[in-house]
């Protein structure tokens, strides 16, 4: 069965890293606000493409209708839940197959789910600080706030902790996901092709013999990877859990 022969190369690797892609937030229900037809709606309703409106420039010059368009769009994506995949990918570390998980995701799904060691790229939409004085504001405070988000403190717009266009990624967190897939042995991309700027910015590093490809599309770089599997990656996931605890059971 495909389950025992992906149960047993997880099992017999030394260290397994995940790159979770856009794949696992959709069968999860959220929109592809880049890609999908939500980036119409944005574009009729804004009179701006999602690139130009969530960028630093367009923070920068016009707090109002970014923070309309964040709480409108992005926030949305709090009210829902992490699907079925990211709760298998939490119970396979908790049965110690999968070490860290790498995503360049906004919503925080792996860590709402309870994933450990989780390296989000970008940063969520659950870290969001003042850049006068520091101090730190839950996501509920930047939804319930009415306009731009202010300071408490000094009135100063709140700045979400995400990575907008236009923004270079943090150059630490760069270095610890490159170390972390250099030293897999084991690298399973979840809901992504190869040439995504999460795969291609790391895939350089990886020189294990397993890089495991989970998607439902066809995509041309899919012969880089030493194993395909088309499908749903949340179903690929619960198979390897449920075949680890029939495994056990017996």
């Amino acid at each position: 069965m495909r389950e025992k022969n992906m149960l047993q190369i997880l099992k017999d690797s030394r260290y397994t890293v995940v790159l979770s892609g856009a794949g696992l937030m959709v069968e999860s229900g959220y929109p592809l606000l880049r890609d999908g037809k939500e980036s119409y709606e944005i574009e009729e309703k804004y009179g701006y493409s999602f690139e130009e409106i969530f960028s630093s420039a367009f923070y920068s010059a016009r707090k109002d209708l970014f923070f309309r368009f964040y709480k409108e769009f992005i926030l949305k994506a709090t009210e829902v839940p992490p699907g079925k995949g990211f709760y298998a990918l939490k119970t396979l570390q908790d049965h110690g197959l999968i070490d860290s998980i790498i995503t360049r995701r906004i919503a925080g799904l792996e860590d709402r789910a309870g994933c450990r060691n989780v390296l989000n790229m970008k940063g969520t939409i659950y870290e969001n600080v003042c850049p006068s004085c520091g101090r730190k504001y839950p996501v509920e405070y930047m939804k319930e706030a009415k306009g731009v988000p202010l300071c408490e403190k000094c009135m100063t717009a709140i700045r979400p902790q995400v990575c907008l266009f236009g923004e270079m990624l943090n150059n630490a967190l760069v270095t610890r996901a490159a170390e972390e897939v250099g030293k897999a042995d084991t690298l399973l991309v979840l809901g992504a092709n190869l040439t995504t700027p999460l795969c291609s910015q790391f895939l350089q590093y990886y020189t294990g013999p397993n890089l495991i490809l989970v998607t439902e599309k066809e995509h041309y770089s899919d012969q880089r990877a030493d194993i395909i599997i088309r499908g749903r990656c949340d179903e690929f996931l619960a198979d390897i859990v449920s075949e680890y605890e029939k495994q056990n059971k017996d």
